[in-house]
């Protein structure tokens, strides 16, 4: 029962300033001409703002955050590797749109095809990586449509690992945020997508020049990644992320008619986040919370309660002076008590409201005196 508790507990503090709590501004707090937009904090996901967000709609070559995504999660996992050389298959050199103009049976490592798909959203080097981690892009579109679903991500379908236009194929800026968000866990992509200029040298000893689609890497201070995308269907849609003194947010601008807007609308977006929030951490997992329980039949006499969760949210500055903690425990609990088991509860207050809460929990071992422990199980057993 308590595991169930713990588990339902964490679930709801997961909620807790993410995509699936609302969002902090009731409405759109600056000028937006695109029809989908959202504005989130990277790491809790919390969303600032929304325009549109659940409306579906093709987004290009933002999908490739998807095929990122996977590549990356089987990197880490080890079931791929930087080294490994992938023949590029006439199919995946003959995508249309951007490229990287790679050779049709010629081999590449996958982190020349990685590097390529990141820096200039080259298809042909998106549709390789897929196919080699997959066997063929359609069964590769599956894993997409599975991880997506493993995300929450339940407004959004893929068909391919490009983007390339297809009416069956959809996603929501609230999905491509949620999409944003997990790949910002992931390092390497920022050592690839901070790139501005660079050059593929092909297997004939030929080169391509690669430049990064997304220009705020190299005109928005702090800007390192994420994806853009253009289609007739589409129209011009924009992922960006940038960070400034420990704040990440990601900014989602979709379907804007004309290119430079989601640029200009990106960078207003997150001119106002970084201007009107700060990130705050009150606690982290096994800070002490100052309180005690008496201990009964116990080794000591007292135990310190810890938070058994960390727990971070957006404020505006000045803010943080509203914030108090409650700490609820029982008076009495009976040894053995092991590091960890959930004591109570902390509720965090801002003027006077709950906002979040999370478990109390034991900050170390309380075991029962030898011979009275002995005891105590015969005793159970007995019964």
């Amino acid at each position: 029962m308590i595991k169930r508790w713990m588990a339902l507990l964490m679930v709801w503090m997961l909620c807790v300033g993410s995509a699936c709590a609302a969002p902090l501004e009731t409405g759109v707090p600056i000028e937006l001409t695109s029809p989908s937009a959202m504005l989130v904090e990277a790491q809790t996901g919390t969303v600032i703002f929304e325009k549109g967000a659940d409306e579906r709609r093709q987004v290009a070559s933002v999908t490739k955050l998807m095929t990122l995504l996977i590549c990356l999660e089987k990197l880490e996992a080890g079931e791929i590797s930087l080294e490994d050389p992938v023949t590029v298959s006439p199919t995946a050199a003959g995508q249309i749109g951007s490229q990287a103009l790679l050779d049709a049976n010629a081999t590449y490592t996958l982190e020349q095809l990685l590097h390529a798909t990141i820096i200039a959203s080259a298809n042909d080097a998106a549709c390789a990586l897929a196919e080699y981690m997959a066997g063929t892009e359609a069964a590769f579109a599956e894993l997409m449509n599975q991880r997506a679903q493993e995300l929450g991500m339940n407004d959004t379908y893929y068909v391919n690992s490009t983007g390339l236009p297809d009416s069956a194929q959809y996603t929501t800026a609230r999905d491509v945020a949620v999409l944003a968000c997990e790949i910002c866990r992931h390092e390497l992509y920022f050592e690839h997508a901070s790139v501005w200029m660079d050059t593929l040298t092909h297997p004939s000893g030929r080169t391509t020049d690669l430049t990064n689609t997304n220009r705020l890497v190299r005109f928005y201070d702090g800007c390192d990644g994420l994806k853009t995308g253009s289609a007739d269907v589409s129209k011009y849609c924009l992922a960006a992320t940038a960070q400034k003194n420990g704040l990440r947010l990601i900014a989602i601008v979709l379907g804007t008619p004309v290119s430079q807007t989601r640029f200009d609308e990106a960078r207003a977006m997150m001119d106002y986040g970084f201007a009107s929030y700060r990130r705050v951490t009150l606690l982290q997992t096994g800070d002490l919370l100052g309180k005690t329980v008496r201990v009964r039949l116990g080794m000591q006499e007292e135990l310190e309660a810890a938070a058994g969760s960390g727990v971070s949210m957006l404020l505006r500055p000045g803010q943080e002076k509203q914030l108090s903690l409650e700490v609820e425990l029982p008076q009495e609990i009976t040894a053995p008590v092991a590091k960890g088991d959930t004591l109570g509860v902390v509720r965090v207050l801002l003027n006077g409201e709950v906002i979040a809460r999370l478990p109390a929990v034991a900050s170390q071992d309380v075991g029962m005196p030898g011979l009275l422990e002995g005891f105590v199980r015969l005793f159970a057993n007995w019964r």
